[in-house]
């Protein structure tokens, strides 16, 4: 496993996902200096996962089919422009727009830095993919930590500063792109990968899965710091902060995930974290602010800690096309995963916060039931001769060149 590239992709994962992470914390203020509705806050989040989601199995398709590290640097740029502009504009429609412009370049940047981490890792992919995605994490809780000093100090102009962090590691890795390019197979071998066997069936299923938790974990980002603004009487800090600790909770948790996933094996890790969601929600909708905090940190972490192993497992099941793999599985079903945040947005102008809370604590049962029809329960084993999905996901891979 190389650590530095994997460091530097990570640190681009850090910078693109805060774009994402700021937007649910500039909801409440949004809402208060503009008077939109919780099904309009929402629709934005919408606006940012679909375009920042549903197209990148494109990009995946795309690089799949010839090298595109390009995309790295130029999604990192675009992210950061777009989420700057968000506190510059004059109507809903406009903030719209460049939510839409930021998600295009979070599309551009994942599938093809999620195949360079893929490299690197070497054959501990599920820790590798965990060191990558950790950075996604810990970009998501900076997000709400960076806008709201800016927007309490500059009001809504202050977003224009967010765009210095992913800003400044796009031209690192615009730099650093030839060091990158090392790491990309040879052609025998990249041939090879095309013609090992893809497990379509299975990849559905898996997505479908990371449909229902993208649901119960949009759901929370958009919803936590309302709740404790509405429900629990806080202030808008307050409720940023407790989205941050369930972020930052996440983090660690994905930091825990990928080692137990390359011991345990990736669907164990999955099939817990979605047994542990629905009484931990429920715990969390029964408790004071203080104790929700601590609930949600356990939430953040059990949540968070499948997105790197569903991205493993996804590249497991469909071995000759890494591109498409974490196209959907870090895109297109966490896309649609925001869809399912507008409807509970509009679910909540109807029967309040609480209620669409409660509806997300159902959700994991729905990704349990799929996650435990899917194959490589055992990590690192091979049977008659072919490693099984979860294996192959740990397989050696050659050196890189150069």
């Amino acid at each position: 496993m190389h650590r530095r590239p994997l460091a530097l992709l990570s640190a681009g994962h850090l910078a693109v996902d805060s774009c994402q992470g700021v937007i649910p914390a500039l909801l409440p203020f949004l809402i208060a200096q503009r008077g939109w509705s919780y099904g309009q806050a929402a629709t934005l989040v919408l606006a940012a996962t679909v375009a920042s989601s549903v197209v990148q199995p494109l990009f995946g398709w795309l690089s799949d089919r010839s090298p595109m590290a390009w995309l790295m640097p130029t999604g990192l740029a675009l992210s950061g422009i777009g989420i700057a502009a968000v506190g510059l504009m004059p109507s809903y429609g406009a903030t719209f727009a460049a939510i839409v412009v930021s998600g295009l370049g979070v599309a551009a940047y994942h599938p093809e830095a999620s195949r360079f981490a893929h490299y690197a890792s070497g054959d501990r992919r599920a820790t590798g993919m965990s060191l990558f995605s950790v950075g996604g994490n810990a970009g998501m809780a900076l997000g709400p930590i960076m806008a709201t000093p800016l927007v309490l100090a500059f009001g809504m102009k202050g977003t224009a500063g967010l765009v210095l962090l992913p800003g400044a590691i796009a031209l690192v890795q615009l730099a650093l792109l030839p060091r990158l390019a090392r790491f990309r197979p040879s052609a025998g071998h990249a041939s090879h990968g095309s013609g090992a066997r893809n497990r379509w069936g299975a990849f559905t299923r898996l997505s479908l899965a990371i449909v229902m938790r993208s649901w119960v974990f949009f759901g929370l980002v958009t919803f936590v710091p309302l709740y404790f603004v509405a429900d629990l009487g806080t202030s808008k800090a307050d409720g940023n902060a407790a989205l941050t600790v369930m972020l930052a909770a996440g983090a660690v948790g994905t930091l825990l995930g990928g080692p137990l996933a390359d011991r345990l094996g990736a669907r164990v890790v999955f099939v817990a974290s979605m047994g542990l969601l629905p009484p931990l929600i429920v715990l969390f909708l029964l408790a004071s602010p203080v104790l929700a905090v601590v609930a949600l940190a356990a939430i953040g972490a059990a949540t968070i800690a499948t997105f790197s192993v569903s991205v493993v497992m996804s590249q497991a099941l469909l071995p000759g096309h890494l591109g498409i793999a974490s196209g959907v599985s870090l895109g297109l079903s966490i896309g649609l995963g925001g869809v399912g945040a507008a409807l509970l947005g509009v679910i909540a102008d109807e029967i309040g916060i609480r209620g669409a809370l409660e509806i997300v604590a159902v959700l994991p049962l729905l990704a349990l039931a799929l996650a435990l029809t899917l194959p490589g329960g055992r990590p690192m084993r091979r049977s008659g001769g072919e490693l099984s999905p979860a294996a192959a996901a740990d397989s050696p891979r050659p050196a890189p060149r150069g």
